[in-house]
C-alpha cells in the first residue's frame, strides 16, 4: 500500500478517549504495525508513552538505535530537534514521525541559524584566531549544519568536554551554543577561569560585548538556557540537605553554575541514571532534573529513596505535549496506510550536519 505523508492536527474523534481504550488500541495498532515500527520514548517522556517504547534513551542515542533497525516508521515521542537528528541518522526508506509538530524544546529556539551566522560574522570581524563552533545537539538542523560547514561538531552532555577538548586543538576559541550553562560547566571542569568566558546576547549590539572582551574569550557562550533545569536553586540544594542528612544532590549540567556547584555532582541525564542506579541500598538521592525521570528511578528502586530538587512540580511542557491521544493518531494513521506529521530535513542540511555529528563520534 502507498504511503502518503501529511501534516495535520489531532482530530477531535481522539480527544477525551478514556485510558484504558487509548492503550488498548495503541497495542493493538502497534501488534498490527509490527516490525515495520519503532516507537522512541525519551527519559523524560510520562510513564503512559516510555511503557509503549521500544527503545528509551537520550535524543542522539535513540537516533542511533532507530538507523540500526530495518524498520519503516520511527515514531519519535520526544521534541522536534530530536526527530529531525533520527531523519538525519536514519536510512532513505525510513520515515520519522514527531506525534504532536507541537512538541518543540525552548532552549533549541533560543538560536536560530540567522542570529548564529549573524554572530558569526561579527566575530571573525573582531579576531584572527580561529573559532571553532560547537552545538549542543539540543539545537535544529540547521545549526548542526552550520557547525558542519564551518570545520566546528555537535555535542552532548556526556561528550562536552571531549569536543571542546577538540575544539581548542583546531582553534584558539570556541563558540558553543544554545545552553551557556552547559558551556560554562563543562569548562569550568575543564580548568577554564570564568573571566576567560563571555555570554552572546543575540538581542543586544555586538552580543553586549566588547571587542577586546571577545579577544580575550576562552569560549563565547550563547546567551540560552534549559527552562526545565533554571527552576533549581541552591536555595533547593540546601533545603534538601536540612530536611534529608546525608543525601546526595545530583544534577544535570545544563543547570546554573552555582547550582552544580552545590550539588555533589552532576552529569548528563544517562549519568545520573547510572549513579543512583549503581548507588548502594538505602541511599538517599536528591536529584535535579525532569521529574518524570525523577519519578520512574524512584518507582524502579524501591530499595533506596529518590527525590525530586525542587518543591514543585518541573516537567519539561512540550515534551509534555506528546501524549497518548497523538501517539494512537499516529499509529493508526499508519495503519490505515497514511503518515501524518513527517519529519524530514533536506539534503543540503542533513550532509552538513551529518559531518558535524561524525566529527563528534570520531572525537568524543
Amino acid at each position: 500500500m502507498p504511503f502518503l505523508a501529511q501534516t495535520e492536527a489531532l482530530p477531535d474523534e481522539y480527544q477525551g478517549l478514556g485510558a484504558r481504550e487509548l492503550e488498548e488500541r495503541t497495542a493493538a495498532a502497534k501488534k498490527t504495525l509490527g516490525s515495520r515500527l519503532v516507537i522512541l520514548g525519551h527519559h523524560y517522556q510520562r510513564d503512559e508513552i516510555v511503557k509503549f517504547a521500544d527503545f528509551r534513551g537520550d535524543s542522539l542515542k535513540l537516533s542511533q538505535q532507530a538507523a540500526q533497525t530495518d524498520a519503516e516508521f520511527i515514531v519519535f515521542a520526544g521534541v522536534h530537534f530530536m526527530a529531525e537528528t533520527a531523519d538525519i541518522l536514519t536510512r532513505p526508506h525510513q520515515k520519522v514521525i514527531l506525534p504532536d509538530l507541537g512538541a518543540g524544546c525552548s532552549m533549541a529556539d533560543m538560536a536560530d541559524i540567522d542570529q548564529v551566522e549573524e554572530c558569526w560574522e561579527q566575530l571573525t570581524g573582531v579576531t584572527d584566531e580561529k573559532i571553532v563552533p560547537v552545538t549542543y545537539v539540543n539545537s535544529a538542523a540547521s545549526l548542526k549544519a552550520f557547525c558542519g560547514r564551518n570545520d566546528g561538531a555537535v555535542c552532548t552532555s556526556s561528550n562536552a568536554g571531549k569536543i571542546l577538548t577538540w575544539a581548542w586543538q583546531h582553534g584558539e576559541k570556541a563558540l558553543f551554543f544554545p545552553d551557556e550553562h552547559l558551556g560554562r560547566n563543562t569548562a569550568v571542569r575543564m580548568g577554564v577561569p570564568l573571566d576567560r568566558m563571555v555570554v552572546w546576547d543575540p538581542r543586544a549590539e555586538m552580543g553586549g560585548q566588547t571587542r577586546q572582551a571577545v579577544k580575550d574569550a576562552r569560549i563565547i557562550l550563547w546567551k540560552g538556557y534549559c527552562s526545565v533545569h533554571q527552576h533549581f536553586t541552591v536555595r533547593q540544594i540546601e533545603n534538601a540537605r536540612r530536611e534529608h542528612p546525608g543525601c546526595r544532590v545530583i544534577v544535570h549540567p545544563e543547570c546554573a553554575y552555582e547550582v552544580v556547584q552545590a550539588a555533589d555532582d552532576s552529569g548528563s541525564t544517562e549519568y545520573i541514571i547510572k549513579a543512583v542506579t549503581k548507588a548502594a541500598p538505602g541511599t538517599t538521592w536528591v536529584v535535579g532534573t525532569e521529574i518524570h525521570l525523577v519519578n520512574r528511578l524512584s518507582k524502579e528502586l524501591p530499595d533506596r529513596t529518590v527525590l525530586f530538587l525542587d518543591d514543585c512540580v518541573c516537567m519539561c511542557s512540550t515534551m509534555y505535549r506528546i501524549d497518548p491521544e497523538h501517539l494512537l493518531w499516529v499509529l493508526e494513521n499508519l495503519v490505515r496506510g497514511r503518515v501524518v506529521n513527517q519529519i524530514t530535513v533536506d539534503e543540503e542540511t542533513r550532509k552538513w550536519a551529518l559531518i558535524a555529528l561524525d566529527r563528534m563520534l570520531q572525537n568524543a
